[in-house]
């Protein structure tokens, strides 16, 4: 067979191969299985993805809070006169953007895929949840360029979003960054990190199905759990039964709404609004307001706890109010509060004050068998030698042999 002859057959297996990938592209999408899903189909050249989109009126109770009450606490936010890494102090309940992925693998890198997307608005007269689904790999041009034209917040609400589910985003978009517009800049609120600090003590992990018990008085009925998520991704892969994923979307859509109700919750325990918080709660967000600055806010908070509580959380609260008064040098105040701590209050709180007032009758009143006696009420309650405790004991010592 001649050379020309040779090129004819190629060529025309080439434009067979090319007819077929052809007919491939414009083959319709099926949508068997995801009747009445409220599912739509979002096309970007030979690219697509699935659109799932729910309403909820603001009347909608999730667990202890109707969606209307988070623009009566973004509304107490602007009103209120402190600072704090949760405030919503500028903006609108619309500003906030509640977000949750659904992944592959719970690691990180390249190799966790990012299958959907979804995220919640409040807006005027009601909530839209959409979500963004992944149906093959190699279609996250159409999936991310379809999330990022929807895409108009100020800030992100999530629950361990910071350590996950944005680093993630952020990885995968590197991937078809040329293709899709930019991710946008944003404040985040990460609720998970304020969960650990109000809860840590009373639950013995803060996962969110956690909480929603708990705290948000939530019980999922039937829930596919989170960690089921790849298995029923891969199946769907090789079935195309959408059953699974509609599960993993159902899923995925509670946790979103169960981030409105917590934001709400927990805005209403900062700003004290909450008449049903429990003591631990209270001290636990008095700390908060002590951690960030807000000394203020703290004092004031420590206070009604301190007067309105004779319990051992009454006591911490009057411990750290003791140092409060230190601070501003009122001795008398931060003396007898830290008097009763070494009589009633916590071994951790009695060591701390008994500590106090060793400082204090050692360095303001020059009392040295006073403050020898709070030292060793100290060195008697410690486990093991203190080199530290050591050298004050033995120097409260050399001042009384003096």
């Amino acid at each position: 067979m001649s050379l020309s002859n040779k090129l004819q057959r190629m060529k025309s297996h080439l434009i067979k191969e090319e007819q077929i990938v052809n007919e491939e592209k414009e083959k319709p999408i099926s949508m068997e299985g995801w009747d009445n899903a409220q599912v739509t189909p979002y096309v970007l050249g030979d690219q697509y993805c699935f659109i799932r989109e729910v309403r909820y009126p603001l009347h909608y109770q999730h667990g202890r809070h109707s969606f209307l009450e988070i623009k009566e606490a973004v509304k107490t936010w602007n009103d209120w006169d402190g600072n704090h890494p949760l405030s919503a102090k500028g903006m609108q309940a619309e500003d906030l953007f509640f977000f949750d992925t659904e992944t592959t693998g719970l690691g990180g890198g390249v190799g966790n895929t990012i299958f959907l997307l979804g995220y919640a608005r409040v807006l005027e007269d009601q909530v839209v949840l959409r979500q963004h689904f992944l149906p093959e790999p190699g279609n996250e041009v159409a999936l991310y360029a379809s999330f990022l034209e929807q895409v108009d917040y100020t800030t992100l609400v999530t629950y361990n979003g910071k350590a996950f589910d944005w680093p993630q985003v952020k990885t995968r978009h590197t991937l078809v960054r040329d293709h899709v517009p930019k991710l946008p800049t944003f404040g985040h609120f990460d609720l998970f990190h304020a969960s650990r600090r109000l809860w840590k003590h009373t639950m013995e992990s803060v996962k969110l199905v956690n909480v929603e018990k708990n705290i948000l008085n939530i019980e999922r009925q039937e829930d596919i759990p989170g960690f089921l998520a790849p298995m029923i991704y891969f199946d769907y892969l090789e079935r195309k039964d959408p059953e699974g994923i509609l599960k993993i979307m159902e899923h995925n859509e509670r946790d979103i709404l169960t981030l409105i109700t917590l934001y709400t919750h927990l805005s209403h325990h900062i700003l004290q609004k909450n008449q049903d918080s429990t003591e631990r709660e209270r001290i636990e967000v008095a700390k908060w307001f002590d951690y960030i600055g807000e000394k203020e806010k703290s004092t004031q908070a420590y206070q009604q706890i301190a007067e309105t509580h004779s319990s051992m959380i009454g006591l911490e609260a009057k411990h750290a109010l003791a140092f409060h008064y230190k601070r501003k040098k009122q001795w008398q105040e931060a003396i007898s509060l830290w008097i009763e701590v070494c009589t009633d209050g916590s071994d951790r709180c009695k060591k701390e004050a008994h500590l106090e007032l060793s400082k204090y009758y050692e360095h303001q009143e020059k009392d040295y068998p006073l403050a020898l006696k709070h030292a060793q009420h100290v060195a008697n309650m410690l486990t093991e030698s203190n080199e530290m405790m050591i050298k004050r004991l033995n120097r409260i010592k050399r001042k009384i042999g003096n």
